[in-house]
């Protein structure tokens, strides 16, 4: 691929980004407002995910663990 085709790629892309959100009728400054909130929570939501994530995977890893019987045999309880 040249850089012709990456950047009609590019713009194909946004311009379906447009349409999907129906932003392509909205004024200069109403799509700007528009780009910076989606942008702002697209970034909040990636970060939620990156630190809270892990954490819940590994409780649950543990939690299924000890349930499904990976403890050793002095800590069961008869």
């Amino acid at each position: 691929m040249d850089i012709k085709h990456v950047k009609d790629y590019i713009y194909w892309l946004y311009y379906q980004y447009l349409l999907i959100t129906c932003s392509y009728v909205l004024e200069p400054w109403e799509r700007s407002m528009f780009h910076t909130i989606t942008v702002t929570v697209f970034a909040m939501v990636v970060y939620t995910a990156y630190v809270f994530v892990p954490i819940h995977v590994r409780l649950a890893f543990e939690f299924f663990s000890q349930i499904f019987g990976s403890q050793p045999e002095s800590t069961v309880s008869i």
